[in-house]
């Protein structure tokens, strides 16, 4: 890592994102639940967070690109997100929380999209070195993902949102130590943006992001409840989340070899290949601890191994002023538009369909994807990716 890259300022952005992530994904559904909602109107909520994805990072994107200011972007939604988020403690009733989710994820959903560009553009020539600053997201979330389940199991669902006001806060702290970097392309005219979404490749790429991410909303919303269903404590719950993340760093830390190695299209292939390996064993095995065991070590393909070759194929498909919009449409389809569909469907299923249904639509979205990602490593290699 080039010394002019700073690198624990960049790592530190990441550590409390996804700390904050590390707090709300596994446990907003528990505390929703312990607020009196049920499976179809937290499985609603859920895709509510998720929904504002389809504007909200679009919106920014484009600001931010047509301005050149990501990291004022990305300051600016941390700050509004941390305000917005104290009205939950006040946001009783299902409309008014939709209406605090919404507020929320609106600025939340701005910040991560514009700080990869951002990070992209400090490693330059070292795109690959992606994975070494962002293992510390993870690192951030496997802390808080236990350490949130120990506090939940000692005083109660209710102490989570002042947790995630804290974290919060520090993204915005963290964001305000960051420099800004723009592309060294950015003034170069790349024709317009629709031209690039056009092509192949990039429509099968985001159609195979937002199958995997739909495939993985019924996880993130209900895995804490269905361990709970089986009679697990939160506080092992927590240390299976964290060994998800655990598996995610180690892929991490070896995929700016395997990329150049394998090819980024083939290990999209083998990455949502074990992906519906891992809603199947979640679907019929999870109360085995050697087969929970498995289905969170495949984290590190279903997210991992999806989520970074996604990260450098839009990197080198969008580029110099379309580097924001792409990453923010990558974010909007696939976290957004997939994964709000897959909590709102995941919700009803929970309810008709129960663990074993929901966890089998789940495989059948991520085998969709694995055909698409099939699709896409057979067209011709003209932007220069894996």
């Amino acid at each position: 890592m080039s010394e002019a890259v700073p690198y624990w300022r960049l790592s530190g952005f990441y550590f409390f994102y996804f700390a904050t992530l590390g707090a709300l994904v596994p446990y907003w559904a528990v505390y929703l639940k312990d607020r009196g909602f049920d499976a179809v109107a937290i499985g609603t909520l859920m895709a509510l967070l998720m929904l504002s994805k389809l504007v909200a990072p679009n919106l920014w994107g484009w600001l931010a690109d047509r301005t050149g200011q990501h990291m004022r972007v990305v300051r600016a939604a941390a700050l509004f997100a941390t305000l917005a988020f104290v009205g939950v403690t006040w946001a009783d009733g299902f409309w008014r929380m939709a209406l605090v989710m919404v507020g929320f994820s609106f600025f939340w959903h701005a910040a991560l999209p514009q700080f990869e560009a951002t990070t992209l553009n400090h490693l330059g020539a070292d795109e690959h070195g992606y994975t070494r600053v962002r293992l510390w997201g993870s690192v951030g979330f496997i802390i808080t993902v236990i350490g949130v389940g120990v506090l939940i199991d000692d005083f109660g669902a209710r102490v989570l949102p002042e947790v995630l006001l804290i974290l919060l806060a520090s993204i915005w702290v963290a964001s305000l130590m960051t420099p800004a970097k723009s592309s060294a392309d950015f003034d170069i005219d790349h024709g317009p943006i629709a031209r690039v979404i056009r092509r192949p490749e990039v429509l099968a790429l985001l159609v195979s992001a937002f199958l995997v991410q739909a495939s993985h909303g019924p996880y993130y919303t209900f895995f804490t409840l269905h361990l709970q269903d089986i009679g697990y404590s939160n506080r092992v719950i927590g240390v299976f989340w964290g060994l998800g993340v655990f598996a995610e760093i180690v892929l991490f830390l070896y995929m700016p070899r395997l990329i150049p190695s394998i090819g980024a299209r083939r290990l999209l292939v083998i990455g949502l290949a074990l992906t519906v390996l891992r809603w199947v064993l979640l679907s019929l095995m999870a109360q085995y601890l050697a087969a929970l065991f498995l289905i969170q070590v495949l984290h590190a393909a279903s997210f991992g191994v999806t989520h970074a070759v996604s990260i450098h194929l839009v990197h080198r498909y969008f580029t110099g002023r379309h580097q924001g919009r792409g990453q923010a449409l990558y974010s909007s389809l696939s976290f957004g538009a997939g994964g709000a569909l897959g909590n709102w469907v995941g919700g009803y299923a929970w309810e008709s369909l129960g663990a074993v249904g929901t966890y089998l639509i789940s495989a059948f979205a991520a085998l969709l994807a694995m055909f698409v990602a099939l699709y896409l490593s057979r067209l011709p290699d003209t932007w220069r990716a894996g």
